[in-house]
């Protein structure tokens, strides 16, 4: 029997709807969303809509229309950037964010975008002070992430939001660690784009995500291609959402998508997150006793989510997720996690971390499993 404890990268297993909804769209319907008349295009386009709308009502976006589907969360933040960002704009970030957001904002500057990199400090938390103090009178952006995919901690997303919203720029949300964990809530916090992956929180297929741009949001295509609609016209159409979606959808996908959005919904984001917390803090009751074990992230439990990040002296993260995949059955992520700015920050580069996440589907069992496995490790030392 195996242990499935890296949801932070790939939520599994998926709840039963999800398989259920995406086999049916491949059996069932087949056909291209927006692509015809007859009725298995319009039944594609159906799912597509309610997908759409069940996003929109996950983060309280005003417009579903402005719900954009792309194939992961490094797209909708690739779209959202270099669908914003001009040379001549300034945006400003943290140390702690994700490749995903990271190189397309390192590509940019190479165009002549300006770019501050705000340091957060040992805990990985960034201070909204520095990020005040960092506008400048052509800052465009400020863009970072809910959650960090290395330590769990929870940034202060509504008042960096008030931030942005008080000095006239854009805020970028990367939800990748939190949609679906924790509640989002555009219109209240004043978040201008939202980008989220189909895969992990929200339970989808891998493959799936969107982002979510608020009205009177101006935001220029990145591909260009078929879209179904102005058919006639040379030039790639900016109306939504069909302009950001060039190319046939993954129906399939999208349908697992809103078969995952529903179970969320209907299960409740508080309970879902509160499960996921209330593992993670175990897992660190567990293991903060342990000897040479260094526990990374916020010392406040509420600047938590449900990720537990560590390292044990004399250890390679890598060795040790490696054993526990071969002795034990238990997956687990090792290393730098996309994130090697995020490692330099909390002081565990270059061999980074070992990253526990639970999901909805594990268990105290699960948890107590992996602790006793990594203290049995550990115990009997390199072979």
């Amino acid at each position: 029997m195996s242990i499935y404890l890296d949801n932070a990268a790939t939520s599994f297993p998926k709840p039963d709807q999800v398989y259920q909804a995406a086999l049916q769209a491949m059996q069932q319907i087949g056909g291209s969303p927006g692509r015809g008349g007859y009725g298995r295009a319009l039944d594609a386009s159906r799912v597509m809509l309610d997908t759409r709308e069940a996003a929109a009502q996950l983060v309280n976006c005003a417009d579903s229309s402005r719900i954009v589907f792309t194939s992961n969360a490094t797209m909708a933040l690739n779209l959202a950037t270099m669908g914003t960002l001009q040379p001549g704009d300034h945006v400003i970030t943290s140390s702690m964010e994700h490749n995903s957001l990271l190189r397309p904002l390192f590509m940019l500057e190479k165009t002549g975008v300006e770019l501050t990199v705000v340091p957060a400090d040992s805990q990985g938390l960034v201070d909204p002070d520095q990020i005040r103090q960092a506008l400048r009178k052509n800052t465009r952006m400020i863009a970072v992430a809910h959650v960090s995919n290395v330590t769990g901690g929870i940034q202060d997303i509504r008042q960096i939001a008030g931030i942005a919203q008080a000095a006239g720029v854009l805020m970028l949300l990367d939800a990748a660690q939190s949609a679906g964990t924790l509640p989002l809530d555009m219109q209240a916090l004043g978040i201008d784009l939202l980008a989220a992956p189909g895969h992990k929180g929200l339970m989808g297929p891998q493959g799936t995500g969107f982002l979510a741009v608020a009205p009177g949001v101006p935001l220029k295509p990145i591909i260009a291609g078929g879209t179904g609609s102005s058919s006639d016209q040379d030039h790639q159409p900016d109306t939504f959402p069909e302009g950001f979606e060039a190319g046939t959808h993954n129906l399939s996908g999208i349908a697992g998508l809103g078969a995952g959005l529903s179970f969320l919904l209907e299960t409740g984001i508080a309970r879902i997150g509160q499960h996921e917390q209330q593992l993670a803090e175990h897992a660190r009751q567990r293991l903060e006793g342990m000897a040479g074990c260094r526990l990374f992230g916020p010392v406040t439990p509420e600047q938590r989510s449900g990720v537990v990040s560590l390292a044990i002296e004399g250890w390679d993260p890598s060795i040790l997720a490696f054993y526990l995949d071969r002795e034990y059955g238990i997956a687990v992520r090792a290393g730098l996690h996309c994130a090697p700015r995020a490692h330099r920050t909390i002081g565990s580069y270059p061999t980074g971390t070992l990253r526990i996440s639970p999901g909805w589907f594990n268990t105290l069992a699960d948890v107590e499993t992996c602790c006793d496995a990594l203290i049995s490790i550990t115990q009997k030392g390199h072979p």
